[in-house]
């Protein structure tokens, strides 16, 4: 914030704010699988249909998302709404993003017993996990051809290796972040 004489601090209107919450609330409430699941979500919503971010921004705040420790949604979020709207903004992407997983678990933790031993809740599961595994390699297959795009051969070669060392070494994804 510049506190030089004559300057006011950035206001953030509160349609803009209201668009962030609900943006991310959406979003959180209707998305099933966590973060990688997520971003993709987040990266259609604010850059290609708010264009609040550019393509390259997204990148760079996916990465430092992950590399953060925490849920991999909720630290996006943070980053997205301080991006665009400041510490506030960060406040408001973090309501919106905890909010719904907080309600339905309430819910669902009231109707355990049904939801544990229902057929039907088990195989709308078993769907939604076939739908997940679709968004992920969607995600993988976007990010991995802008990496290929720019054909820069350091990050090809860090993509390449950390595939050969999950996939083929099994290696633990949390050191594979770390190496890279």
């Amino acid at each position: 914030m510049n506190n030089h004489p004559g300057t006011a601090p950035k206001k953030h209107p509160p349609k803009q704010l209201w668009r962030l919450f609900t943006s991310t609330f959406t979003l959180s409430a209707f998305t099933f699988g966590g973060g990688y699941v997520i971003i993709p979500l987040m990266r259609k919503k604010f850059v290609e249909q708010l264009h609040w971010l550019e393509e390259e921004e997204m990148l760079d705040l996916t990465a430092i998302a992950q590399a953060t420790p925490g849920a991999l949604a909720v630290n996006a979020a943070i980053l997205i709404g301080y991006r665009v709207a400041g510490i506030i903004g960060a406040m408001v992407t973090v309501l919106g993003t905890v909010l719904p997983p907080l309600l339905i678990l309430s819910v669902i933790s009231v109707f355990y017993d049904f939801f544990r031993n229902s057929y039907l809740v088990n195989l709308i599961l078993k769907g939604m996990a076939a739908g997940v595994v679709a968004v992920i390699f969607d995600v993988v297959v976007n990010m991995g051809s802008d990496v290929l795009r720019k054909k820069e051969l350091l990050p090809i070669l860090v993509m390449a290796a950390a595939f050969l060392a999950s996939v083929v070494f099994s290696v633990n994804v949390v050191a594979i972040i770390i190496a890279s």
